[in-house]
């Protein structure tokens, strides 16, 4: 997702961009996703969202329950005010049809697409820099973006950190609405929080089809053992549910589970005309449902750098300069947020699936006291119109810094 929203937006920019993709189409995998207002404001600003909204589906609400007791502990709005205040719509989206919509889009814009080629490694340049595949060939260019995903091969260049395990392990199913067993809240995205577990429901391609993910700690794992997140341990992390997300189970596929891994932030995603890009610079795990909007930001910013350092620079013989302060600046802008968003879904993670009596009494009583209060003061750092230019002074792009003389 974030390699073909920057193909994409580097080429409104008027850059020539090559896109190389290891599989033989492109295309996408997976669910559902869901798409805050810092997304769709940028697919709006891009061009494309009603375009997506033609596929999508704008819930009225956004609920969360306790999964044990069934008790509604937060009903958020995400229609009128909120979208006046964002100045975007909260969407869900199959992944696929995203995904889709951005690749016509692209090849539309020009974006030269290559497939079935694995890159596997990356260098500077006197010019720029070069991508070299495993089948010996070498992409030269300005600069190149490694969009290579959690077990980036680019970011083995910059750090030696791994991927970590969390231990919870996610089912998902995406299916048409004839085929769900179990279907409720038709018009909302909700979420129950269970003991070291949660489930996701929402409908997708305008309710036609249903979206369900169940996530669980894994004992398994826990105990150090090789195989875990089973079918078995599905059904027994959500015995004491109630009836309602004990049936939601149904319409999960089975074929397949997702091990749910992270990594800890880094500071630096470049190296001389090389940056990281999306899950390659700061996967996380899916709390804030950020992983594509996170992506999407990516591009936007990463366009506005190349428009402000690159396009002045294209004629005058300094163009690998110049894209090395974009993608320094870009590094600048985005490190501290995508931080934060990994940090905070860790957090938010752990908040969700307490399992002590009192540890959940004070989740559910700071839910309630967060929708009490409308939940801006806790949205308004993700969702908000300056989410990209500023953090309560955290981070501020660096528009003064110029080429050096």
């Amino acid at each position: 997702m974030g390699g073909i929203a920057a193909a994409l937006r580097l080429r409104q920019q008027g850059a020539r961009v090559t896109l190389v993709e290891q599989a033989p189409e492109f295309g996408e995998v997976g669910a559902g996703l869901q798409l805050a207002p810092n997304a769709t404001r940028l697919l709006k600003e891009w061009g494309l969202l009603e375009r997506v909204l033609t596929v999508a589906v704008a819930p009225k609400h956004l609920v969360f329950r306790d999964a044990v007791s069934g008790r509604e502990l937060l009903r958020q709005d995400v229609r009128g005010e909120f979208e006046a205040r964002y100045g975007a719509p909260y969407i869900v989206a199959h992944r696929a049809d995203l995904h889709a919509i951005l690749v016509d889009a692209a090849r539309e814009a020009g974006v030269e697409l290559v497939n079935g080629v694995t890159i596997a490694r990356t260098e500077n340049t006197a010019l720029g820099a070069r991508a070299v595949a495993t089948d010996g060939r070498a992409f030269d260019a300005d600069a190149v973006l490694a969009a290579d995903g959690l077990r980036s091969v680019v970011r083995a260049e910059m750090s030696d950190d791994e991927p970590i395990p969390s231990g919870y392990v996610a089912f998902r199913g995406a299916l048409p609405i004839s085929d769900v067993k179990h279907a409720s809240d038709m018009e909302d995205v909700v979420v129950w929080l269970g003991p070291r577990c949660h489930l996701v429901q929402y409908p997708l391609r305008k309710g036609e089809m249903f979206n369900t993910v169940a996530v669980f700690q894994s004992p398994a794992f826990l105990r150090g053992e090789e195989v875990w997140g089973t079918e078995d341990e599905l059904e027994e992390a959500y015995k004491d549910c109630v009836p309602e997300v004990r049936k939601a189970l149904e319409n999960l596929w089975r074929v397949r589970s997702w091990p749910m891994f992270d990594r800890l932030p880094i500071e630096t995603w470049v190296d001389g005309n090389v940056a990281l890009l999306g899950d390659a610079a700061h996967p996380m795990l899916q709390y804030l449902a950020q992983g594509a909007c996170q992506a999407l930001e990516d591009a936007h910013v990463l366009g506005d750098a190349v428009r402000r350092c690159v396009l002045p620079a294209s004629d005058d013989g300094r163009r690998r300069e110049a894209w090395a302060l974009a993608l320094r600046e870009f590094n600048e802008v985005r490190a501290p947020r995508t931080s934060r968003v990994q940090t905070t879904a860790r957090v938010w993670g752990e908040s969700w699936h307490v399992d002590e009596p009192i540890a959940v009494l004070v989740r559910n009583m700071l839910f309630e006291a967060a929708g009490a209060r409308g939940g801006y003061p806790y949205t308004d750092w993700l969702y908000g119109r300056d989410a990209l230019t500023t953090d309560d002074g955290a981070f501020l792009p660096r528009l003064d810094r110029r080429l050096p003389a």
